[in-house]
């Protein structure tokens, strides 16, 4: 006889059916693991062999083999250990088959027989619930499991509590699904004083979803106004939380199996490498690209940034997707995030002034400025300068508009959008105007004539790429839309080319 479990591998943030087959036959006694395990999957044996003792039972003195099918699918991770262990207990008779049939199982074994959480418990509970199975996961992720749904979910502590499960002894208690905490306030706009191009650029980037570049001296508000960002974009919505919580779900960063409400901001250190950004390892996990997901990625320090790390970021900034490839196949995690970077103009940041300049001024700008492609710039929709504010301005200025008031406006722009775009376009969603491209953009954002010949006479004049072109549109029609402009006149087509700067080294602060 061979008992059979199901469990999960995953690509991406793909689940693959995986079958855990565990054949009992005579023979002198050992205990084989085959089917293309990596190292952690090997050493189930030994904590499989633990847990049952530290529950009172034994292997039988038998040729024991596991085969993980199908056998020719790279299997990585712990979580196969409760799979491989719960085949046994059926294989030894302890578990009832037929029931076990019913439920995908995944967890990672401790020496005591206790569960430890693992990565990827929420897709594998949505694959589940469409193959008609329920999941047997870990305490401590029940809650996120609990969000499927399905034939129902069972999270116990440790192995003891499933076979007492079983045996009729001891009722598991279905998991209640919970979300995140709140977390702390998120800081608010109107602390920012001064600087009203940049927080008119950060509210256009935020209603349209576009890229943003903050130019400017230390100490002038960059890092400040990026963190604010999260705060004017509108909340998740059930679908979005559910793809943000899949992805942290699989890099193991879900906290409590509890799923998130609030939009991710990701601020990594310039020192990331390409692996750390954009996804990759030996397990090919999800980088902050992919973290950032209906969020923001808080690039500061832009150009300390490695070189390969930041052109890694073309291909994503594009099509949403991040693709590792690997000899064995590619793995692809969405990565549909808003960029937010900052900048010195140049290495010691104070270009414009000649009291704190270096004396390597003003050819260190373009040295610096040159490590930015001219690829990767043209992929930013809005660049702006955020100059210094003297002290004597600060505290001469008034308080600013305060996040919920800009943020009301966002939300309505984001509205007419949505509502725009699901009339348009039924079949291919675009969710803000940034998605927005070919003649879906050339109908929404068509021009009236006299912005359709400044903005001829403005390509023609800064050398404009068509992406360029493009988004330049794609910024017009977030203010007419801002503006509660049914069109796109002259005066947005202006904004809009005042946001849009030109090549490395000659980017001026």
């Amino acid at each position: 006889m061979v008992a059979r479990i199901n469990t999960v591998a995953f690509q991406g943030i793909e689940t693959l059916d995986i079958e855990v087959q565990v054949s009992v036959a005579g023979g002198l006694p050992s205990f084989a693991l085959v089917g293309l395990p990596d190292k952690a999957v090997a050493e189930s044996r030994e904590r499989v062999r633990a847990a049952l003792t530290a529950v009172g039972l034994a292997l039988p003195p038998k040729r024991i083999t596991i085969n993980l099918a199908p056998a020719d699918l790279q299997k990585e991770g712990s979580h196969f250990d409760l799979p491989i262990a719960c085949a046994l207990l059926v294989a030894m008779g302890v578990l009832p088959a037929e029931d076990m049939a019913q439920y995908t199982v995944l967890g990672e074994l401790g020496l005591d027989g206790g569960l430890a959480p693992v990565a990827g418990v929420l897709p594998a509970a949505i694959a589940a619930n469409a193959a008609d199975r329920g999941l047997i996961c870990p305490a401590a992720q029940g809650g996120e499991a609990a969000w499927a749904g399905g034939q129902g979910v069972l999270a116990p502590r440790g192995l003891l509590d499933l076979i007492n499960h079983f045996k009729g002894s001891q009722l598991l208690p279905r998991p209640e699904a919970r979300m995140a905490m709140d977390g702390p306030p998120l800081p608010d706009l109107a602390d920012i004083k001064g600087q009203e191009t940049a927080r008119r650029a950060l509210e256009v980037a935020a209603a349209g979803g576009h890229n943003l570049l903050m130019i400017g001296p230390p100490g002038s508000g960059k890092s400040m106004l990026a963190a604010r960002m999260p705060g004017l974009l509108p909340p998740l919505t059930a679908e979005e939380a559910l793809e943000v919580s899949m992805i942290h779900s699989i890099a193991g960063q879900l906290d409590g199996g509890r799923l998130l409400h609030r939009r991710p901001f990701r601020d990594p250190h310039h020192s990331a490498s390409v692996p750390a950004l954009v996804g990759g390892g030996h397990r090919a996990r999800p980088g902050e690209i992919s973290l950032a997901h209906n969020g923001v990625l808080f690039l500061d320090e832009l150009p300390e940034f490695a070189r390969g790390a930041l052109e890694a970021l073309r291909q994503p900034l594009e099509t949403g997707r991040a693709v590792i490839a690997r000899a064995n196949g590619h793995v692809a995690y969405p990565a549909r995030f808003q960029l937010v970077a900052a900048m010195n103009p140049c290495r010691c940041g104070y270009l414009d002034d000649p009291a704190l300049a270096c004396n390597k001024a003003p050819r260190c700008a373009g040295d610096y400025q040159a490590r930015l492609s001219g690829p990767l710039l043209d992929r930013i929709d809005i660049h702006v300068e955020v100059p210094a504010v003297p002290p004597f301005a600060l505290a001469a200025a008034p308080a600013g508009e305060p996040t919920a008031v800009v943020a009301a406006r966002v939300t309505a722009a984001r509205e007419e959008q949505r509502r725009r775009y699901a009339r348009l376009s039924p079949d291919r969603p675009v969710r803000c105007n940034a998605d927005a491209d070919g003649q879906l953009l050339e109908h929404v954002a068509a021009p009236d004539d006299a912005g359709r010949t400044l903005l001829t006479e403005a390509a023609q004049r800064l050398h404009l790429s068509a992406r360029g072109y493009h988004r330049i549109l794609r910024v017009a029609r977030t203010l007419a839309d801002l503006a509660g402009s049914d069109s796109v006149r002259r005066l947005h087509i202006a904004e809009a080319l005042t946001y849009r700067r030109i090549l490395p080294g000659r980017i001026t602060a």
